[in-house]
This record gives structure tokens, C-alpha cells and sequence, in this order.
């Protein structure tokens, strides 16, 4: 290296493969987004390099903003894994501007001089913690791995960990607890929809489980099931969120379930994080957004080798791909979602993707093919997703207003009242305000037949239960 560069890589590994060594300006919107907000609140320089990598699509690597800052991947892993924030105001200097990130955003001053890049040398010291036994070190700062999970804004790992200092041990049994605590919140979930327990699933995550991850440690075996098995709970109460129309609280609590994954290596649940987010996408109509999510799901699912994930995250950039207009990519994505799943019948999955299923992918498949303009094959899709497993009843109620809408698609006014009146008569024991968007959907697909009896009758029906009927 030349005697000026104290960059941790040499000129011409900076320029390997064509990638930059200084990162693009970002527009003002990129800056104003609810991760990268969080993380200038939290006045956490790692927590912004989190949440900056991850607002990229697809997702930047550790090692090319290594590049960029002029440091290792080790060290921007060590970075966004540090427990206090970094201090010393030089160092923050020469990254912000490396990143270009405005001041406006900052909770430090920009100096008025150019700013040079960091080497290993420069950096390390920052992030030693200072132990008289390394062996607690080093599991300290294993069990401390989620404290970067304060950018999604919740901030609940990240102020008291440091205090701590004796730790009990937890074992397998907690574990389980967690376990089938979860699994009975969703079994209420899915019958009765996300406005029945979001509450006691909020209060059991923040006051019982999360502080397990600061105040206790464990083996490497029971510590990987622990971040798996509250990555779940915080996956169910992303989807009760989502469920009951808090979508920043949704997207907030899916993210701190993928950053327990990748902490673990768990691509497996990681994948279904990134499917999970890709799906609300598709939802709030964001098609763009919810391809690029389920791409990086789709990745992430054949490291797993799960074949019912790759199936999962096919149909999610399907959808995505319908919603964008592109009838080749979506046809394609389908196809391959329906080939995984066939390659997935003689395969072992994890209890926690049960839910996928033929009659799941099905209902996507209908959307797509709505989506896509194409109702008589949605309707094919739609009747096969009611061939549903019990205990899903919001589930059905969702079905049963896509294969409504499909017929009211094709002129089937009278068909399409019958079935969705049973959807209207199940929405009165589900607390969703999904279940508010699917009724509400079809009431606007059976507007144009206003004159006919049955869809006049249907639609004071709707207006009684507070669903948003066209006005004319």
C-alpha cells in the first residue's frame, strides 16, 4: 500500500470488479426513512450502518460498505454488533461523509476538513470490552448481538444490557415455553385475527422475552433455538401489527426477527422474514418493493435448502410481478413456486412454515392471476385455496372474498354475492382490518351492478357492518 492510503485494502482491491470505493449520494427520501430515522435517534453510528446496508435493494454487503468507510467486513460487523456507540467524533466524521449522509440528520457537526479513511489499527481499540476472563468477553458479546435491533425502533436491547453484571443461565425447557407460548397466539391469530391477542403478545414479548436475550447466556446450541424461537414471536407480532392496520409496527417487528436470524446464520427463518415482508409489500400494492424482498428471500431460501421456502418466495415475487404488469416474470415465478413444492412433499419442514401448503399457494396464485386481469383462472386458484386445513378461519374469510372478486371479474354478480355474504357473516368473530380491505375490495368490484337486487342487498349489508361501500 502507498504510504498516504490508510485504507485497510490496497488501490487495486478497491477497484476489484468494478465496485466503487465511495459510496453513491442518496436522496433526501432515502435519508427520511423510518430504519435510518431510528437509527440517527438512537445516536448509534452501527445501527446506521445497519439500517443503511438494508435499505438497499438488493441488501448491501458488509464488505463493499467496508470498502467505502475504508474499513474490514470484520469491523463493520463488529460495529453494527457493539453494545455503546462509537465516540470519538473523527471517526464519525470521515464515515458520515464517506456515506454522504446530510448533517441535517446527524447529532454531531460535520467538520470543515476532508476527512481521511481508517485502518484496522485506528479502529480496533474502540471496540475491545476490557475483561479480566476473555471467555465471558467474548459470550458477552455473543448474547449482546441484538442490541443493534434498537434501529428498528423499538430500542428495547439497547440501554439496559450494558449494566448487567451477572447473568443466569437459560436453558431448553425456557425455550419451549416461548414455543408454545407462540403457538398458542397463533392458533388464535389465525381463527379469530390479529386484534384479539395483539396486546398480550406485545406485553409477553417485551416484558418476559426480550430481556432473556440481555440478561442471560447460554450454550451456542440453546443460544441459536432462543434467537429462533423469539424471532418467531416477534414474526407473529409483526403479523398481528400488520393485521390490525399498524404497518410501521409490523414491518419494525419482522426486521428485528430477520436480524435475530442472521445473527444465528439461520437463513432458513431469515428467508420467511424477508417472504413475510415481501407479502405485506404485495398487499399495500408496492409491487417493486415486494420482488426485490422476495428475491433476497428467494436467495436466502436455497442456502437453506427448505424447498417449501424457495416455493414461498416464488409465489411472493409472482405476486409481485402481477401487481407490476409483468406477465412473463410471473408466470415463470409461479411456475418454479409450483415446482418447489412438489420437490418439498417427500421433504422434513420446520414446524413454524406448517401454514404453506398447497391451498396457500393456490391463494396466491389467484392473486396473481387477478392481479394479472386473468379472472377465470383466478377463480380456479381461489376454489382450490378453500380446500383449506381447520383452524384457519381468517384465512378462509380472505379466500372466500378473493374467489368473490373473481367472479364479480367476470360478471357473475349474483354468484359472487352468495359467496361473499358467508365472508360477510364470518367477519363478525375476526378482528382484522384485513378481513375490513378484502369486503371492502369486493364491494367496489361489485359496484358497476348496483341494480341488480342481489348486490343492492349485499352492499346495504356492508355498509351496516361498517365496510366502505361505494357511494354510487
Amino acid at each position: 500500500m502507498a504510504s498516504d492510503n490508510r485504507r485497510a485494502l490496497c488501490s487495486p482491491c478497491l477497484k476489484r470488479d468494478g465496485k466503487t470505493s465511495s459510496a453513491p449520494p442518496k436522496p433526501e427520501e432515502f435519508w427520511r426513512r423510518p430504519a435510518l430515522q431510528d437509527a440517527f435517534r438512537v445516536r448509534h453510528f452501527g445501527q446506521v450502518l445497519y439500517a443503511y446496508r438494508y435499505e438497499h435493494r438488493p441488501v448491501l454487503t458488509q464488505a463493499r460498505l467496508g470498502r467505502w468507510l475504508g474499513i474490514t467486513q470484520g469491523q463493520v460487523s463488529r460495529l453494527e454488533r457493539s453494545e455503546g456507540p462509537i465516540n470519538e467524533l473523527d471517526k464519525l466524521d470521515a464515515w458520515a461523509r464517506a456515506l454522504c449522509i446530510p448533517e441535517r440528520h446527524l447529532w454531531f457537526r460535520l467538520s470543515e476538513q476532508p476527512h481521511h479513511a481508517y485502518s484496522s489499527a485506528d479502529f480496533a481499540p474502540s471496540l475491545v470490552i476490557n475483561d479480566a476472563n476473555g471467555e465471558d468477553s467474548v459470550r458477552r458479546r455473543e448474547m449482546l448481538k441484538v442490541v443493534g435491533l434498537a434501529a428498528s425502533g423499538f430500542g428495547w436491547f439497547g440501554t439496559a444490557a450494558a449494566g448487567v453484571s451477572a447473568k443466569r443461565r437459560i436453558d431448553a425447557a425456557e425455550v419451549t415455553m416461548i414455543r408454545e407460548m407462540t403457538r398458542t397466539f397463533r392458533s388464535v391469530d389465525n381463527r379469530f385475527g390479529g386484534g384479539h391477542a395483539r396486546s398480550a403478545v406485545s406485553n409477553y414479548l417485551s416484558a418476559d422475552v426480550v430481556p432473556l436475550l440481555r440478561e442471560t447466556w447460554a450454550t451456542d446450541r440453546v443460544r441459536a433455538d432462543l434467537y429462533g424461537a423469539v424471532a418467531e414471536l416477534n414474526q407473529l407480532a409483526g403479523w398481528m401489527a400488520y393485521d390490525t392496520g399498524d404497518s410501521d409496527a409490523g414491518s419494525k417487528h419482522l426486521r428485528q426477527a430477520l436480524r435475530l436470524c442472521q445473527d444465528v446464520d439461520d437463513d432458513g427463518r431469515a428467508a420467511e422474514m424477508l417472504a413475510g415482508t415481501s407479502h405485506q409489500a404485495a398487499f399495500f400494492r408496492s409491487g417493486a418493493i415486494a420482488i426485490d424482498l422476495a428475491e433476497s428471500a428467494r436467495s436466502t431460501a436455497g442456502r437453506s435448502g427448505i424447498s417449501a421456502l424457495v416455493s414461498e418466495s416464488a409465489v411472493m415475487a409472482a405476486h409481485g410481478y402481477a401487481l407490476q404488469g409483468h406477465t412473463r416474470s410471473c408466470l415463470d415465478a409461479l411456475g418454479e413456486s409450483e415446482r418447489a413444492l412438489a420437490a418439498a412433499e417427500g421433504q422434513e419442514r420446520p414446524e413454524w412454515l406448517g401454514y404453506f401448503d398447497s391451498a396457500y399457494l393456490a391463494a396466491k396464485f389467484a392473486h396473481c392471476f387477478r392481479d394479472l386481469g386473468r379472472p377465470v383462472e383466478s377463480e380456479r386458484y381461489a376454489r382450490e385455496s378453500l380446500e383449506m386445513s381447520e383452524g384457519y378461519d381468517r384465512g378462509k374469510l380472505f379466500n372466500l372474498c378473493l374467489l368473490a372478486s373473481a367472479l364479480a371479474d367476470q360478471g357473475r354478480a349474483e354468484e359472487a354475492c352468495v359467496t361473499a355474504s358467508v365472508a360477510l357473516g364470518m367477519a363478525g368473530t375476526v378482528r382484522s382490518v384485513r378481513t375490513v380491505a378484502y369486503l371492502a375490495d369486493v364491494a367496489r368490484r361489485l359496484n358497476r351492478y348496483r341494480s341488480v337486487p342481489e348486490v343492492s342487498a349485499l352492499l346495504m349489508k356492508m355498509d351496516l357492518a361498517a365496510i366502505p361501500v361505494p357511494s354510487r
